[in-house]
């Protein structure tokens, strides 16, 4: 228990990690923007009148912090022809980036795009976060994936990892 406000003992509601469901979006609108072909503009107005804390099909949409998840969308978009190399960089061989589906690859540049343009966010966040989103899409082997390339990437370019041991 902790002691809330007013005073009395009872459990906390921890709000929503606004950031998270913010690169959860991102990495949505990455997929939409890769298999549908839609533009940066367009997917980021669609996702912030319709999407970000809104209802959608009987589901509401958490409240997410819209300017990390244009920050991320157009960092990746702008940045994708150094990210992909790095991305690349940091697969195995036998897994081209091109083997990756889109959700996959999503993930791969959103996360790798913050560890190379976000130094104020820790290497263990970044990291944790992605492979939390990969989780919610995978139950196999992607969770590894994401954890071993983001680790490989975040020692390379911040010569730190998150040692949870994928690597």
């Amino acid at each position: 228990m902790v002691t809330d406000p007013s005073g009395k003992d009872r459990p906390v509601i921890r709000q929503a990690n606004k950031r998270g469901v913010a690169r959860l979006a991102a990495v949505q609108a990455l997929y939409q923007m890769d298999v549908a072909g839609s533009g940066l503009l367009e997917i980021t107005a669609e996702y912030e009148a319709f999407r970000l804390g809104k209802e959608v099909d009987g589901a509401l949409y958490r409240e997410a912090d819209a300017q990390w998840f244009r920050a991320i969308l157009a960092g990746v978009v702008e940045n994708q022809k150094v990210v992909d190399p790095v991305i690349r960089e940091a697969l195995t061989e036998d897994w081209p980036l091109s083997r990756l589906d889109s959700t996959l690859r999503a993930i791969l540049r959103a996360g790798v795009y913050e560890l190379m343009k976000r130094a104020d966010v820790p290497v263990a966040v970044i990291v944790s976060e992605y492979v939390d989103i990969a989780k919610a899409f995978y139950t196999e082997e992607e969770p590894k994936l994401v954890n071993a390339v983001l680790d490989r990437v975040s020692r390379r370019l911040r010569g730190e990892g998150r040692g949870k041991g994928a690597s």
